[in-house]
């Protein structure tokens, strides 16, 4: 979607939208319209059951006296309450009117909105965002399409007042958007096009927008004693690889430590010996989505040209069963030294981010780790799509992170991690067991197995298996890959670890 800004001018042809608040407030484009059609807007409205709700639509299709094909009130809510997600799902509720309406060009004006605790540049600069992630398409393997099954809006001109001001703010928001796209697609592709190799190859692309991108392969692990991540991936024919990505974007008198995210990155997940159900197997290509967001977030920081120090590490295996993959009761050797008893090879993410956070803490010190992996069934059980599992060892770190995800509508919930728990994973042959003795606690006793590989580094863990896929539309988010968990990342490190 190409988004410009602009002065308010009204538009000689294509859909106009205007805004309306609660009460079928009229804001002052939308007066002005009213006025020039012989009130069709109020007229509409009065038909109606349109009340200006958050996200609420009403089409005026042809009014006479303007040019514009069809006017779209939008619905802003209570102007008291509009904050920048109540503006981006405004944006939002644009495109899902009019993607498949005919129409190449929107015209949208943007009004100062009474009470709100935005002002009007923020608000069309975020209403422009909205409008950018409504917009994403993950179609390009459709091949007969017919022209009208196809999305047909392509540009938004955002019309406000001081619209210079308002598309400065939208700039950065715009590369967090390329950040979340790059995610999406990834955790989009199919296995076949997305493996430890080309993933890691995606990853290189990085290097465009000034990221230093560094891949391991099986023989450097070997030498790093990776064998929990080398042994979920002896079972394929795809050769692993470690990504390390670097951005150096603190001033260099900052001396400060870098913050490090790490992904896991199964890009497919067969369960292995421990075979899955065949029903919704296909869903695994995605397994790799905490390396996906990893990947997102370091495009998101670097285009946003970030004054943070950020290095981003990536596992990447694909877990198969054949006859060199690994069985349930193998014992295995992690980078740390420390040994554990496979009882379970579909719990194989862990093993991954065993070597992965080891790894990265003894490497670079950093000043925070956090990790994110659609880790665990269980956290689906527990907290379904609305929120993803927060896990930490350091109650500030927690926080931050909870706040950051409020604030940009990625929620987390907070479970706990205590020494009752840890026993869950005790081996009789080994230091740990990667499954715990039930099915109890299946996501704590995944975490707890995790903080094992972390020192006293502050580090938090994010299980996103019940956020990563979304099985139906939201406001800014089209059904299919989210991208959960890049735009908690970028608000994290620029409230809490940006040099301002």
């Amino acid at each position: 979607m190409k988004i410009t800004f602009s002065e308010i001018s009204m538009p000689r042809s294509g859909p106009l939208v205007v805004t309306v608040t609660s009460g079928s407030t009229l804001l002052a484009t939308a007066k002005s319209v009213d006025k020039k059609t012989d009130g069709a807007l109020t007229a509409a409205i009065a038909a109606s059951r349109f009340e200006g709700k958050s996200g609420q639509t009403l089409t005026v299709m042809a009014p006479k006296g303007i040019g514009a094909s069809r006017v779209l009130l939008l619905g802003l809510g209570d102007g008291g309450k509009l904050d920048a997600l109540g503006a981006q799902a405004a944006g939002g509720a644009v495109v899902a009117n009019l993607a498949m309406s005919g129409e190449k060009l929107v015209n949208i004006a943007v009004d100062n909105v009474p009470d709100s605790k935005l002002n009007l540049s923020e608000v069309a600069a975020n209403l422009a965002f909205g409008v950018a992630l409504r917009s994403y398409r993950f179609d390009h393997y459709f091949t007969k399409k017919k022209p009208e099954e196809k999305p047909s809006l392509a540009q938004a001109k955002v019309m406000c007042r001081n619209a210079t001001v308002a598309k400065k703010i939208y700039t950065p928001l715009d590369k967090i958007a390329d950040g979340i796209f790059e995610t999406r697609n990834l955790v989009s592709e199919p296995a076949n096009i997305i493996y430890p190799e080309t993933l890691a190859n995606q990853a290189k692309e990085l290097t465009k927008v000034g990221v230093k991108v560094e891949v391991l392969n099986r023989a450097r692990m070997e030498k790093l004693g990776m064998g929990a991540l080398l042994a979920v991936a002896q079972g394929s024919a795809r050769e692993p690889r470690l990504v390390i990505m670097r951005w150096d974007g603190a001033p260099k008198s900052s001396k400060r430590k870098p913050v490090a995210l790490v992904g896991k990155g199964v890009t497919f997940d067969s369960g292995g010996i421990s075979l899955k159900p065949s029903a919704g197997m296909e869903d695994m290509k995605w397994d790799m989505g905490g390396a996906g967001v990893v990947i997102g977030t370091m495009k998101a920081l670097a285009g946003r040209k970030a004054k943070a120090n950020v290095v981003g590490v990536v596992g990447l295996v694909e877990n198969m069963p054949s006859g060199t993959a690994q069985r349930p009761g193998d014992v295995v050797t992690s980078a740390s030294g420390q040994t554990i008893e496979v009882l379970n090879t579909d719990a194989e993410g862990r093993l991954v981010l065993a070597d992965a956070l080891w790894y990265t803490q003894q490497r670079f010190k950093p000043e925070i780790m956090v990790n994110l992996a659609t880790l665990t069934g269980a956290i689906i059980v527990s907290l379904g799509s609305e929120h993803a599992g927060l896990f930490s060892n350091n109650d500030e770190l927690a926080e931050r992170l909870a706040g950051a995800g409020t604030a940009e509508g990625e929620k987390l919930w907070r479970l706990p991690l205590t020494d009752g728990y840890d026993k869950l994973i005790k081996s009789n042959i080994a230091d740990m067991q990667n499954i715990g003795y039930a099915r109890e606690a299946g996501s704590i006793t995944a975490a707890q197995f995790l903080q094992r590989f972390v020192n006293k580094v502050p580090w938090a863990h994010l299980d996103i298996a019940g956020v990563t896929w979304s099985g139906k539309d939201k406001a800014t988010v089209p059904k299919g890959g989210t991208g959960f968990g890049v735009r908690l990342l970028n608000r994290l490190i620029a409230d809490h670890y940006e040099k301002k």
